[in-house]
């Protein structure tokens, strides 16, 4: 059985992003560039054309992960959590996120495109109080009461806040979720939890 045979069967005929079965074409995820049954999936045109210009990604389009993200095949699961982790600015996706377990192979798999990385030299830094530095998916404590603008929540001192994202553009501020409500967070009053 040939490659686009095996990848066909396997996704039954459809995108294994968003489920289409209209203008189907295999993708190899990046950083490999041939096509193998381990590193490629079967895409439709508005996936495919969304991750080769992520310029012209359409947020909306990429709900689909909600269903996608929980694939058994390693290589849907890379797609969906680059694509999760590049929107999560959006707020829905880091909902996402956080719920999503990869094995540590695929993390790194995940983890090696050029454009996920966060460690880049020209990447913003966030520190806790102590100078320590945060990265997105850390755990930090209050270190004071926090009253949240826009509603009655006052975050008290000593609230573990788990799986932090980073606010990309502002070393300052960090996003986590206080009472289930998704909120920003100053640097300056959380530590990390180790």
């Amino acid at each position: 059985m040939n490659i686009d045979n095996y990848i066909n069967q396997r996704s039954n005929n459809k995108c294994e992003l968003c489920g289409s079965t209209i203008d189907l074409s295999l993708y190899t995820v990046p950083p490999e560039t041939t096509i193998s049954t381990e590193h490629s999936i079967n895409t439709c045109v508005t996936c495919k054309s969304q991750l080769e210009e992520p310029a012209s990604a359409d947020p909306n389009h990429w709900r689909c992960l909600n269903d996608s993200m929980w694939s058994e095949i390693p290589a849907v699961q890379v797609i969906a959590w680059r694509v999760l982790h590049k929107l999560k600015h959006e707020g829905w996706p880091q909902d996402l996120l956080d719920m999503m377990y990869l094995d540590d192979a695929t993390v790194e798999w995940a983890k090696s495109a050029d454009y996920v990385s966060e460690e880049s030299s020209d990447a913003v830094q966030h520190m806790d109080s102590n100078g320590v530095v945060l990265q997105s998916g850390d755990n930090v404590v209050l270190i004071k009461d926090l009253n949240v603008k826009g509603s009655s929540l006052v975050a008290k001192r000593g609230t573990a806040v788990r799986g932090i994202s980073l606010v990309h553009n502002n070393s300052e501020q960090i996003e986590g979720k206080v009472s289930g409500q998704q909120i920003v967070l100053l640097t300056k009053f959380v530590k990390k939890n180790s």
